[in-house]
């Protein structure tokens, strides 16, 4: 590892924990960060108790709040479904500038991250041109520098890909000119990568979202043409234990058509949380910013769930199930749009939007150490993978984010 774990201390659980104190207390010494206002504090007679002296106003119940704070703090120190989130780091990938949108996942008891897309030369504000790429790097051990073992069938990126038991499935791209039908599954023995063809999408998608649900794959969202021009809503499954497999197309999310969701796969059911619309305004094409949620299931097809606290698009996919919770752990929520000057941009929000699944509600459960977006996870050694993506719009990172994640 490149730098030891570390542990994150959840903002949201200590703001929760402080304001459960204050409703208790209803003290005006909070008044500022609650709006209450305190009682008068009560005034001893000195007739009925002359050795007793009167308390200095406000001081008392002041006393009292803190005591009652550090009380419900020792506690109620978090809130009930909270995760402790372990952070730690791999070798950065050998591409110095980092890629988004690359295919990740795992073969051959290797992490395999493929292709993906940069600004190699000046930054897309300057005029620079994106390139995509073809490596597929290997990391055959955590202690292991990445390896270049293969290529794809040709530059691509924004596929959707997925682990599976023979290896890391491909499905769908684009390069500079077109997205793209193909699926492919990129298997990894003895040091080499060997290819093969798996049947093709419905149509040409990118920037899509998907998930393996027991042996099914599901796909949604996404485009079927490069420029953000339109987006579509058509879902699309494929059980790999068929003999044999075959895409089929189910009904679609009743919400708006949407590119860059973030896909998260159930026991039995699969999940689509927030993306981005594409709708006119004024006279041009702009992303609308989802915080919507949804849930699929064969036997009763799609079903709203609690909206987001926040827009997430673009967030690493599939969301990391813990137990019975997603995380989205990264992702653009749309606060900087426009921001200027780009070069000067803060990066992505950095708070860990959490859905119980036994609730159906969400919280917020700390940060990241890293925000990235336009990216996808994978698990490998027991631990979640983000491997490269982007920092803010435009601009890579090679670094590799691993944790774990335990609930408290």
């Amino acid at each position: 590892m490149h730098s030891p774990a570390f542990h994150i201390v959840s903002q949201e659980d200590r703001r929760w924990a402080h304001n459960e104190a204050m409703d208790q207390t209803a003290s005006r010494n909070w008044q500022g960060a609650r709006g209450h206002r305190e009682d008068p504090p009560a005034m001893v007679d000195s007739s009925h108790a002359p050795n007793r002296r009167r308390p200095l106003p406000g001081w008392s119940a002041l006393l009292l709040s803190i005591l009652l704070m550090i009380s419900a703090l020792s506690a109620c120190s978090t809130r009930p479904g909270s995760h402790s989130l372990h952070w730690s780091q791999l070798p950065p990938l050998p591409d110095t500038l980092g890629v988004a949108g690359p295919f990740a996942g795992v073969s051959g008891g290797a992490l395999l991250v493929a292709g993906g897309a940069n600004f190699p030369g000046k930054m897309p504000w300057e005029g620079g041109q994106k390139v995509w790429h073809d490596a597929v790097y290997a990391l055959n051990g955590i202690n292991r520098p990445w390896k270049r073992v293969g290529t794809l069938p040709r530059p691509l990126a924004y596929g959707v890909s997925v682990t599976t038991k023979r290896g890391m499935l491909c499905i769908g791209g684009s390069d500079a000119d077109r997205h793209y039908r193909e699926v492919f599954l990129l298997n990894f023995h003895q040091g080499q990568i060997a290819v093969e063809p798996f049947p093709s999408l419905p149509l040409p998608l990118a920037n899509a979202a998907g998930a393996l649900v027991g042996s099914t794959i599901y796909v949604t969202g996404g485009s079927d043409q490069p420029g953000e021009q339109s987006a579509l809503n058509q879902c699309f499954a494929m059980d790999l234990a068929a003999k044999p497999p075959a895409w089929s197309t189910l009904p679609p999310c009743p919400g708006k058509a949407r590119i860059l969701p973030v896909a998260g796969a159930g026991e039995r059911d699969f999940y689509l949380f927030g993306g981005a619309a594409l709708e006119q305004t004024n006279g041009r094409m702009a992303r609308v910013y989802l915080h919507d949620a949804w849930r699929y299931q064969p036997e009763h097809g799609w079903q709203r769930l609690a909206d987001l606290p926040k827009p997430c698009v673009a967030g690493p996919t599939p969301a990391p199930k813990v137990d019975a919770s997603f995380l989205l752990v990264g992702g653009d929520d749309g606060s900087h749009i426009g921001f200027q000057p780009p070069e000067k941009h803060p990066g992505f929000p950095k708070a860990v939007l959490v859905y119980d699944l036994k609730t159906g509600s969400w919280h917020t459960n700390g940060e990241v150490p890293a925000a990235r977006a336009t990216v996808p996870t994978a698990f490998w050694h027991n631990h979640f993978v983000i491997p490269s993506g982007e920092m803010r719009p435009g601009v890579r990172s090679p670094e590799v984010w691993t944790f774990t994640s335990e609930r408290l």
